[in-house]
């Protein structure tokens, strides 16, 4: 079934043109092939704003004028089917606890936010549309009062950060009992929200096509940060954080003292072991730039996702998974989550401990063909977010049907 010519706003987690790629951008881009879509940037407290004014950090002159409460908040992109809504800066609040307090200035702030909807709903004649919450339970309450045809819920992620918790794990509750839908990146958040949503699906993350054409591109060079390191390199690439198994990866790397391993991505040093970031050959560097992330995952020999097995991992269906089997690389990880297994075919090693981790990365050196670079890169193209795409707009689609009949 197939969504088309529907308004759809989204409202994202991310900026649209910020440093990251979201899900929820990536969502927004391929239902605006067949759908007028308009995807609110998360938006920024006042703290925010006057912060990243100062800094002058990537908002254009064009960009600062839609902040304004008299602007239409309307940013054109590269496609003729989105719009980035831009919304007036809100009160910081989250500082608050949770109490009364908290929720009437944040019923205040979705005000200001909702209030720019109204504006651009009258100005562009907008008689009927879809509302996507896409993982921003930081306001449950948008949707109130715009009186859309369907509300859906993305849950992308686990809740694990601190300042999401504050307030996101009772405001994430009432968005999961009052949407219309709720769809999920994992099995295991299937499985918790279709306890308080019976309209809950199951579409897994995928990757970025046109990453995918690039990183398979022969003319590609290595990145410059990887050049003079000694192969075989070992990659990760991702948030340097709590859901690593460090102990698991320095005795890899201690087990396996030819080879480089290379840890690509912002670190949070509160758990990055210092016994581990000083071994000689494990190399960090740091956040790395969305367009060069192809040369980097090129310049891979083996490509690891090396994550802690807990409740909160067996939640997430990593995207950089298909990222690396796009380009062709061996994948070694842990078994932090069996679901990725029905998704994977038998082209990546799901390993239990140290020792099996280790004798899997040098499997995999010594057993690599460009028959199982195809098969890897095959098993890729099966799962880009235009497919991903298609299948949350058939469900929505179907929804729709069901709720007209």
């Amino acid at each position: 079934m197939v969504l088309k010519d529907k308004v759809i706003i989204i409202l994202g987690n991310t900026r649209y043109d910020g440093p990251i790629q979201a899900t929820s951008v990536f969502i927004a881009q391929n239902l605006a092939l067949h759908n007028k879509v308009f995807f609110i940037d998360y938006p920024f407290t006042i703290k925010d704003f006057f912060s990243h004014l100062l800094k002058k950090n990537g908002l254009s002159a064009e960009r600062l004028k839609k902040y304004s409460i008299f602007s239409d908040g309307l940013l054109e992109t590269e496609l003729p089917g989105l719009k980035i809504v831009i919304t007036p800066p809100v009160i910081p609040v989250n500082f608050l606890p949770e109490g009364k307090t908290y929720r009437n200035i944040l019923y205040f702030n979705e005000c200001l936010i909702r209030k720019r909807l109204k504006k651009i709903i009258k100005a562009e004649k907008i008689k009927e549309f879809i509302f996507i919450n896409s993982f921003n339970f930081h306001y449950p309450d948008i949707a109130k009062g715009l009186h859309p045809l369907l509300t859906v819920y993305h849950c992308v992620d686990p809740m694990i950060v601190p300042y999401d918790m504050k307030h996101g794990i009772q405001s994430e509750a009432a968005l999961v009992s009052k949407s219309d839908l709720v769809i999920c990146t994992s099995m295991a958040l299937y499985r918790e929200k279709s306890k308080e949503n019976k309209n809950t699906y199951f579409v897994p993350n995928a990757t970025d096509s046109d990453l995918l054409e690039k990183v398979q591109d022969k003319n590609l060079s290595v990145h410059a940060q990887v050049r003079g390191i000694k192969s075989p390199i070992v990659g990760y690439l991702g948030t340097i954080e709590r859901r690593i198994n460090y102990q698991l990866l320095q005795q890899v790397a201690k087990a396996n003292p030819d080879y480089s391993f290379v840890l690509a991505g912002p670190v949070t040093a509160t758990y990055l072991p210092q016994s581990l970031a000083e071994l000689e050959n494990v190399h960090l560097l740091g956040a790395i730039p969305y367009d060069q992330v192809p040369q980097l995952i090129k310049s891979f020999d083996i490509a690891i996702i090396p994550f802690k097995k807990d409740e909160v991992s067996n939640t997430i269906f990593p995207i950089k998974l298909f990222e690396y089997l796009g380009a062709g690389k061996p994948v070694i990880a842990t078994d932090f989550n069996d679901d990725l297994r029905e998704f994977t075919e038998d082209q990546v090693s799901y390993c239990s401990d140290a020792e099996s981790f280790s004798l899997s990365i040098r499997t995999a050196l010594m057993t690599n063909s460009e028959e199982l670079i195809q098969k890897r890169k095959e098993l890729a193209a099966k799962n880009t977010w235009e497919n991903r795409t298609a299948q949350i707009a058939s469900i929505i689609a179907a929804h729709l049907e069901k709720k007209n009949a």
